[in-house]
């Protein structure tokens, strides 16, 4: 087993969001952490082309992951038009092979932006197919097939408002100054939200996020996951074997 874990997510600053402190907790577990996304954030700005904001989002995607001595890839899809083909199914499998991940974080099924499910279908092909020998994929195929976690969907709910209930939570409080400094990488990111949203948000409303989901479990911030359990995954909670009492199942506080 090795001691690796890859987010997959559509958008350089997913993972800052909806994990970076569960990334946090698994690298100072001794854990390599690798982060990926499938485009270079292409759209988030109202200043910059396409190219130039391409190069700036994934030196800023770098520089986040470097925080925690991780590695960073981009597949260079566009953003909005992340579709779920061969190409894209090879292409992350192949990222796959290559990291050789135990453990892969992606993006809710289920979220306000089609990029991001998208994502997260492709990202549950791929740690399925990257050990199946005949797949089209470059690499060695991979001996196992990584847990699968999906991360909450932005601000806790699908697309028509209902709560997506995470299966479990992990306590982050002591890892939010991590979080921030890595979320406050993406310097470019909060620019264009706050010229898009007319305010500024981008910082506040990760932290506010937090403190609701860390509510839930009587502590000040957490983060919340569901795993996938599906024919084939691995069936028990490696995260709960790696950080312990940082997991929490919302309903063994009242036992």
């Amino acid at each position: 087993m090795n001691k690796t874990v890859l987010g997959i997510f559509a958008h350089p600053d997913d993972a800052e969001l909806m994990c970076a402190g569960t990334l946090s907790l698994l690298a100072k577990a001794g854990w390599s952490v690798h982060i990926a996304t499938l485009t270079p954030g292409d759209k988030g700005t109202a200043v910059f082309s396409r190219s130039e904001i391409s190069v700036i989002r994934k030196g800023e995607a770098a520089n986040a992951a470097a925080i925690l001595d991780g590695a960073y890839y981009c597949l260079d899809y566009e953003d909005v038009y992340i579709l779920y083909n061969r190409e894209s199914v090879d292409k992350t499998t192949e990222l796959i092979r290559k990291v050789q991940p135990t453990i892969v974080l992606t993006a809710s099924p289920n979220d306000y932006m089609i990029d991001h499910e998208i994502t997260s279908l492709i990202a549950q092909t791929a740690c399925f197919g990257a050990g199946i020998k005949n797949m089209e994929a470059r690499g060695e195929p991979f001996g196992m097939v990584p847990y699968l976690y999906y991360v909450d969907p932005m601000e806790g709910k699908d697309k028509f408002g209902i709560p997506v209930v995470p299966a479990f939570y992990v306590d982050i409080s002591g890892e939010m100054g991590v979080k921030e400094q890595m979320l406050s990488c993406h310097a470019s990111q909060r620019e264009w939200l706050r010229q898009h949203h007319k305010m500024d948000e981008y910082i506040l409303a990760m932290k506010r996020f937090a403190q609701h989901q860390g509510a839930a479990i009587n502590t000040q911030y957490a983060e919340g996951f569901r795993q996938h359990l599906g024919h084939g995954y691995p069936q028990d909670n490696i995260l709960k074997e790696i950080i312990g009492e940082a997991v929490v199942i919302k309903q063994d506080l009242a036992i």
